[in-house]
């Protein structure tokens, strides 16, 4: 096992480099950050443009800045923002909004696998009933609806309609609006809604992926000998079918959870969440490239990360993978 942990570790070197490399020069190729910081100054001169290149660096070969960032990343310095909240420290910067995308994804991955795994499970049992058949529409109908409508009708209905939740933000601005002058239960309120939407977008897929991942299992020769052998249905369900059909969703949630630092940039963009996907959809849009790379080198470790944990996990769940 140790081995094997090595191995990958030291495959997962060349693959950063590359996811590096490739984010880098896709970056630099979307355009001139010190056009869009000073397209509205009209009395600006090209020397003062020019100036404001060089003090970025982006004077300097391609290569050249993609050796600088290198380095720079090596001493744990991910750079200074160029146009978001005055230059702050990247670190700095995506420390203020980490903790918002994190209370929010997990919250809404807790939930939607609570949901959708004992879901999914009946609807296996229960094939091609009217159960099952509802089951399977409604998660159909939710991996179709955008997340974005989804928001959007949500804010309607539930904000401005009837009026029992925030439409934005992720805390009140002023503590006499608090809830019973409660700051937690001030941001379990405005959590509510987006972690609804996005409960309900994760949740579609993981139920079909569930049912369809325990139908396969239910099939399997050992399990008809488990039931002929006078096991309880529970038993066999829950002991031996589920433990195996585990292994796709497993997958699933070792790919969300590498991305899960960046956060839902369509969900906290509709609900105007302070999270790190808001913030990356900012720095997007306005070319900071320092916040960019700083957000896709901390996505990059993260997904890295948690595939060799899956991979671990897959050998632990069932005995006869075995790692080579």
């Amino acid at each position: 096992m140790i081995k094997y942990i090595i191995r990958r570790l030291l495959y997962l070197i060349p693959l950063f480099f590359g996811i590096l490399i490739l984010v880098f020069a896709a970056s630099r190729m979307a355009g001139d950050p010190v056009q869009l910081m000073t397209g509205l100054n009209p009395h600006i001169t090209a020397e003062a443009k020019q100036q404001l290149r060089e003090y970025y660096g982006l004077d300097k070969p391609l290569y050249y800045q993609f050796l600088v960032y290198v380095w720079k990343l090596f001493n744990v310095d991910l750079g200074n923002a160029y146009a978001i909240r005055g230059g702050l420290p990247v670190t700095t910067l995506i420390g203020q909004y980490i903790w918002e995308t994190f209370k929010l994804q997990l919250a809404g991955l807790f939930l939607s696998l609570t949901i959708s795994i004992p879901i999914g499970i009946i609807s296996a049992k229960k094939q091609y009933s009217k159960l099952d058949v509802s089951v399977t529409t409604t998660s159909l109908l939710g991996t179709c609806i955008p997340v974005f409508y989804m928001g959007i009708i949500a804010i309607i209905v539930f904000s401005y309609y009837l009026g029992w939740l925030p439409p934005f933000g992720a805390h009140s601005l002023f503590p006499e609006r608090y809830p019973f002058g409660n700051y937690m239960l001030d941001e379990l309120w405005h959590m509510a809604l987006p972690t609804a939407v996005l409960t309900f977008a994760l949740l579609a897929p993981v139920v079909l992926l569930v049912r369809s991942s325990m139908l396969e299992v239910l099939r399997q020769d050992y399990i008809l000998a488990a039931r002929a052998s006078g096991l309880s249905e529970r038993t066999v369900i829950y002991k031996h079918a589920l433990r195996n059909a585990l292994i796709p969703v497993v997958t699933y949630i070792g790919l969300y959870f590498g991305g899960v630092l960046a956060g839902a940039p369509i969900t906290e963009t509709v609900f105007n969440w302070p999270g790190v996907g808001r913030l990356f959809v900012e720095a997007t849009r306005r070319l900071d490239f320092p916040v960019i790379m700083g957000i896709t080198v901390m996505i990059t470790m993260m997904t890295l990360f948690a595939n060799l944990i899956t991979d671990l996990t897959y050998a632990y769940i069932d005995p006869r993978i075995r790692l080579e």
